[in-house]
């Protein structure tokens, strides 16, 4: 009698499927990276370099997916819909966070989605047209509540990073200023450098050629650490205006519930990816900095990104277009 029941639980394992015997190991396919964004812009520079690491280090192919439309709405949301089996990835940029405290989202940035880490980060740099007297944030925030009102900052759009930014600098140092919105960041730094407009929030790289023709003024960095592409600038904090902060970040997600051993492994392999000097060196080229977090880190930093400019749209009574 044993050992017919012996003989039987061995015919019921020998016929199992094989996949629930031993699973198949992870990664067996390509994955897809949505980038919510048309090529050759920042995020998308991003997303190749990093793939192309990636790519070796799994020994399997990675395709970008670029996916731009509705201010990036439509490639999350199409992120939020795929299967949460780590063959899909979203690399996103702080706008995942800005647009979902300006507008209504189809998406839920801290539920719908999985931190996996944070890959990069861009300081931003506070410039003033050399029209104006102010040579320290000090001086400018002076300048500004003595002429309340008639000092003009630029975004390349209502909503975007650079709107909050100036924003967040009104609210913190107390004083009044008019944004203007403009459909690109081209538009919006021409009228700053021909004197249209008095400062805005830029990339370093893209302000620097002008700061060395003394067209601008570079007054203090927006991280909370001085920047390594331009350490003789201070920080906002350092100038004297307390909790600022405003970076363009770039990191990785995976749809919700994608089993914690993927994602674990990912996060591995992308800190592994943003500490090598070769690639810091490359993100260098464009005034980025590597920074490789765990995922718990980076879901924190998602967190307290996304509330901090909740806050900043409801003091300032900002709405959408």
């Amino acid at each position: 009698m044993d050992r017919t029941l012996g003989w039987l639980v061995g015919l019921f394992i020998a016929t199992l499927p094989h996949s629930t015997a031993a699973a198949a190991p992870y990664p067996d396919k390509p994955i897809r990276v949505i980038v919510p964004v048309g090529t050759g812009g920042g995020l998308d520079r991003i997303a190749r370099s990093v793939v192309a690491k990636l790519t070796d280090s799994l020994g399997h192919v990675i395709v970008i997916d670029n996916r731009p439309g509705a201010g990036g709405d439509i490639g999350i949301e199409k992120a939020v819909q795929a299967p949460p089996d780590g063959y899909t990835l979203l690399l996103v940029s702080a706008n995942y966070v800005v647009r979902a405290a300006m507008y209504k989202v189809p998406y839920d940035p801290i539920g719908d989605f999985a931190a996996i880490s944070q890959v990069a980060s861009v300081p931003l740099l506070l410039v003033v047209h050399t029209s104006l007297p102010a040579k320290s944030v000090s001086e400018l925030v002076t300048y500004a509540k003595a002429n309340s009102g008639k000092l003009n900052y630029s975004s390349p759009g209502n909503g975007s990073l650079v709107h909050l930014a100036g924003e967040l600098f009104k609210a913190t140092s107390k004083f009044d200023m008019v944004h203007v919105a403009y459909k690109s960041v081209d538009a919006a730094f021409t009228d700053l450098v021909s004197g249209r407009i008095q400062l805005t929030f830029t990339g370093i790289l893209t302000a620097r050629p002008h700061i060395k023709s003394q067209r601008l003024r570079a007054l203090a960095v927006t991280s909370p650490q001085r920047a390594k592409a331009a350490p003789e600038f201070p920080t906002m904090i350092e100038a004297g205006v307390q909790n600022f902060e405003a970076t363009q970040w770039h990191g990785l997600l995976a749809p919700k519930v994608t089993p914690l051993a993927i994602v674990d492994l990912l996060n591995r392999e992308i800190v592994k990816i943003v500490r090598q000097p070769e690639l810091a060196q490359r993100l260098a080229r464009d005034g980025t900095e590597p920074v490789g977090s765990t995922r718990q880190q980076f879901a924190s930093f998602i967190k307290s990104d996304l509330e901090r400019w909740q806050g900043v749209v409801k003091r300032a009574g900002i709405r959408g277009d």
